[in-house]
């Protein structure tokens, strides 16, 4: 059950802290994005990259891996980096619904359910990179004017697909090959995201080091290696 709750309330409370916090600077995403980088990546490392090297051939997965990498840049032409904490707003599109965010957006979270299974760590990983994307989505759509009703409907399909994404990997008859090809393709995806969160550069700081974001990457790596 938690497999399928965690996703969703990490949307949720991506919501209600922006909801609570919506007036107060949020200084506090840029270090939650690094732990979230770290610890995502020090998960899909610890758990999900041995069990696919170990049942698939080193190029096949080597294979899927880059193609994740790949897909991954393609979704984020569309999504404008949504989903390692970039969206920009324009004037011309305010009150126009993102289509091209929102279905890039809805199959990345579909995607990254797959390799969540009941007793895998995994899920621990896609709650917390799902809490300060869910607050950026959620400030996006504020920002831009959109309805209640755009607004409940954006974040709750964005919630309920890595659920459905879980469902259909535990309950179709996938084969095992397919199955953790797919798996493979999650790790390329979850490495372009969590690379680029944890080496771009915040901006006018020009390479200097921030100890805030270097702690919450150790502790984020730290985390993940207990668990």
């Amino acid at each position: 059950m938690i497999a399928y709750l965690f996703p969703i309330l990490a949307v949720i409370l991506g919501v209600v802290l922006v909801t609570v916090f919506k007036h107060q600077k949020r200084s506090y995403v840029k270090p939650l994005l690094g732990f979230s980088g770290a610890f995502l990546l020090a998960m899909t490392l610890f758990e999900l990259l041995p069990e696919v090297y170990h049942h698939l051939s080193a190029k096949r997965t080597g294979l899927f891996i880059m193609l994740g990498i790949l897909l991954q840049v393609i979704l984020e032409f569309f999504s404008k980096g949504a989903e390692h904490g970039h969206i920009h707003i324009h004037k011309h599109q305010k009150n126009q619904f993102p289509w091209l965010l929102f279905i890039s957006l809805c199959l990345h979270s579909f995607l990254e359910g797959f390799p969540i299974h009941e007793h895998n760590d995994m899920v621990y990983g896609v709650l917390i990179h799902k809490i300060p994307i869910a607050m950026l989505i959620t400030s996006f759509l504020i920002q831009s004017g959109f309805s209640k009703k755009q607004m409940i409907l954006f974040l709750t399909v964005f919630a309920i697909m890595t659920p459905l994404g879980t469902y259909i990997s535990n309950n179709t008859h996938l084969n095992d090959t397919v199955l953790l090809s797919i798996h493979a393709l999650v790790i390329g995806i979850f490495f372009h995201i969590a690379t680029i969160i944890l080496f771009e550069n915040e901006e006018g700081h020009n390479h200097k080091l921030s100890f805030g974001k270097l702690f919450a990457i150790l502790l984020g790596i730290a985390i993940a290696y207990i668990i």
